[in-house]
């Protein structure tokens, strides 16, 4: 089979690799090598993409070699891969942002289309710029519109599911849900017993994580914190929150492998963010065993059950700092917790479990297809 993967509209692999996502994302793409998939990846990067062709043996990188402007290059895709789009048995979207590039592709070259998305492109516009903002109109027109041709729409939870199935009914016969994977054997607990940390964030530094609710809470508590990510306000963060006498460290971005490593080094995990798709920072912190606290807040409610597999507090700052104090101070019902989180992750959203669901996807497909022909 002859998988091609079309990248968010502007990412690319060395996008992927600065933000320290670059083993995470490439991962199921490798295992399906090991099931005779070839894989395709088209990027928007430019010939530095071929830079990581060590990283990820077998599988080709289609980018913008041309140095042509994106609007450009996008337009002409299904033209300048057409050598191995034409083998193609399907074409995948990563996210929805970029997707009519890839049905565009999938119509002129008569290919089946997955439109794959992790979140709710036209929710999170409309959260960020308002309901009838130029962003959040022309994400929901894009959505409409793959969605309703594609042969297959995979979103990561229940509630994107639902959403579509109210908007566009037609597209829920066609809808499954996969939830994103977590590598539950790198992402593992530890024998470590001495902590660095007793608070751990990992997340980018943008207005819907929540920062500030945080930082404040940590900062009253003296709370050993450590904030791992990149973003826009970064620089305000550390200059409002750190001085002389902080206890929060700003460590930027990390990479996806040595991420297990700084999650096992902390007593807590939290996701104080305002609403979420289905984070996988939190489900890599479950994975690693560890106690976590999440605002009740969409996307995260969905994964923790409050008192079962992690800690639900409100959004706010006092909320946040009674959460982390409780947990800290209860050590056995951390353990609790803990071992709940390692159970739910293996169960639900191990790599081999997504694995399994998304070649059976692979097949419906192909097999529906096949019918039609």
């Amino acid at each position: 089979m002859n998988l091609i993967l079309f990248f968010t509209r502007g990412n690319s692999l060395k996008t992927w690799d600065s933000v320290g996502m670059f083993d995470r994302e490439v991962a199921l793409y490798r295992r399906l090598q090991d099931k005779d998939c070839n894989v395709s990846f088209i990027t928007y990067g430019g010939i530095s993409e071929f830079e990581y062709e060590s990283r990820i043996p077998g599988i080709n990188i289609l980018c913008n070699k041309w140095h042509l402007p994106t609007v450009v290059y996008q337009r002409l895709i299904p033209y300048l891969h057409a050598s191995i789009l034409r083998q193609a048995d399907l074409i995948k979207t990563n996210q929805t942002n970029g997707a009519d590039v890839a049905l565009r592709t999938a119509q002129i070259w008569n290919k089946p289309l997955i439109a794959r998305c992790g979140y709710m492109w036209s929710l999170n516009m409309s959260r960020m710029f308002g309901e009838f903002s130029t962003n959040a109109q022309t994400a929901l027109k894009i959505e409409t519109k793959v969605f309703s041709s594609a042969d297959k729409v995979v979103v990561t939870t229940p509630a994107m599911a639902s959403d579509i199935a109210q908007r566009i009914p037609d597209v829920a016969k066609w809808t499954v849900v996969i939830p994103n994977y977590v590598e539950t054997e790198r992402f593992a607990p530890s024998e470590k017993t001495q902590y660095t940390y007793d608070v751990i964030f990992v997340g980018r530094l943008s207005k819907e994580k929540n920062l500030p609710a945080l930082l404040n809470a940590v900062k009253e508590l003296s709370v050993k914190t450590a904030i791992i990510g990149e973003g826009d306000l970064r620089s305000g963060f550390q200059k409002q929150y750190v001085d002389s006498k902080t206890t929060i460290t700003f460590l930027g971005n990390v990479p996806n492998r040595d991420l297990p490593l700084y999650l096992n080094q902390a007593r807590l995990f939290i996701l104080p963010s305002l609403y979420e798709g289905h984070p996988k920072t939190l489900l890599e912190a479950m994975a690693c065993g560890m106690p976590v606290i999440g605002t009740n807040s969409p996307g995260i409610r969905e994964v923790i059950t409050h008192g079962e597999n992690g800690w639900l507090c409100e959004t706010d700052a006092e909320s946040i700092k009674n959460a982390i104090n409780h947990l800290l101070a209860n050590p056995e019902l951390c353990k609790k917790l803990g071992k709940k989180a390692r159970k739910y992750a293996l169960d639900t959203v191990s790599l081999d479990r997504v694995l399994d669901m998304e070649i059976e996807v692979y097949s419906s497909v192909l097999g529906e297809t096949n019918d039609t022909k």
